[in-house]
């Protein structure tokens, strides 16, 4: 086995001479060349780092990748900017001019933004150190979806009722509640003083007084949402449901000739004009309820029809009565939905 070392000459005899070295030497010397490669390596890092001021290339490298991806974030929010514009002009035609036209129900707002972003989400997102900008996206990401599911479902109920439409001028209580002729308008809509307590008070319909008896025809299509009888206030009264946000409300009756949940047709004889409850003669009180809140009544009657073309509509439903059934509407069993 040759041993390690080195040659060197001799400077007497002027020849090479083979000069062994030990394990230990040489150990010694490795180690101090890589320590001193650590402390330079240490020092540059220190120099670059905190005398210049210069970033690590793996720092460098990260903030570049920053740089991209918040740049990408940034448009993206622009688009978000954009899609939340188009949002909110459908959510306006919605609630301004297609639920409005079909007398639907406003959504309320805060049905519309609830569920904006899901806390699994959040706790993602936080795990993974995500930033405010991040943070900040994901709301509005999780905002537009919501606002687009609870739109979607607004236009299908809208399309629904859209596809109804054909149904809608029959619906909406357009005639007078009596046959022109038989009545005489007492009391308006709007203010008056009130003819028992003698107060100043909203008066939220229309009186038609007539002698009791008189019969007292449905001003629309729709259903009977309630039937009363009361001895006090509106006396007997019943409240028809016209679909499309439209209700007409007739109080002081005689007789009732309708039940609840039977459907009504504009012209069928729904009772007579009595006295009952509050009154202070024989009248039928009529109220429009529009969206739940009262409207003047004399907005949607047609006071010009003639009393002949009003009793050719009464006749026409008595005969399209008499052949379904074989019996006049006023004796008509309870008919379901």
């Amino acid at each position: 086995m040759s041993s390690q070392g080195n040659y060197r000459i001799n400077p007497e005899t002027l020849m090479y001479e083979f000069r062994a070295s030990s394990g230990w030497k040489r150990f010694f010397k490795v180690a101090a060349t890589f320590l001193a490669s650590v402390a330079l390596a240490l020092f540059l890092f220190w120099f670059v780092a905190i005398v210049l001021g210069k970033d690590l290339p793996k720092t460098l490298y990260l903030k570049r990748q920053n740089i991209r991806w918040t740049s990408r974030i940034e448009v993206m929010n622009r688009r978000l900017d954009q899609y939340e514009a188009v949002l909110s002009g459908l959510e306006k035609r919605d609630e301004d001019i297609y639920r409005s036209i079909f007398g639907m129900d406003s959504i309320p707002s805060r049905e519309r933004n609830a569920g904006l972003v899901s806390a699994s989400m959040l706790a993602a997102i936080e795990a993974e150190g995500g930033s405010g900008v991040l943070q900040s996206t994901a709301y509005r990401l999780g905002g537009l979806a919501k606002k687009a599911t609870v739109q979607s479902s607004s236009f299908d109920e809208v399309g629904k009722k859209a596809s109804l439409a054909g149904d809608m001028a029959s619906c909406i209580p357009a005639i007078l509640p009596m046959m022109p002729g038989r009545f005489v308008l007492t009391s308006p809509f709007g203010y008056r003083t009130d003819p028992i307590n003698g107060t100043s008070k909203m008066h939220t319909g229309m009186d038609f007084s007539c002698p009791p008896g008189n019969p007292v025809y449905a001003t629309g299509d729709g259903v009977v949402e309630s039937v009363q009888f009361e001895f006090f206030g509106y006396g007997n009264h019943l409240v028809i449901d016209h679909g499309f946000g439209y209700k007409t409300h007739y109080a002081h009756m005689k007789t009732i000739n309708v039940v609840e949940n039977m459907k009504v047709k504009r012209g069928d004889q729904i009772g007579e004009s009595g006295k009952s409850g509050r009154a202070t003669g024989p009248h039928l009180h009529y109220e429009v309820f529009y969206r739940d809140a009262f409207v003047n009544p004399a907005n949607f009657l047609d006071t010009t029809m003639p009393a002949e073309e009003y009793q050719a509509l009464i006749r026409k439903r008595e005969e399209e009565h008499q052949e379904v059934l074989g019996q006049p509407f006023s004796l008509r069993r309870r008919q379901q939905k």
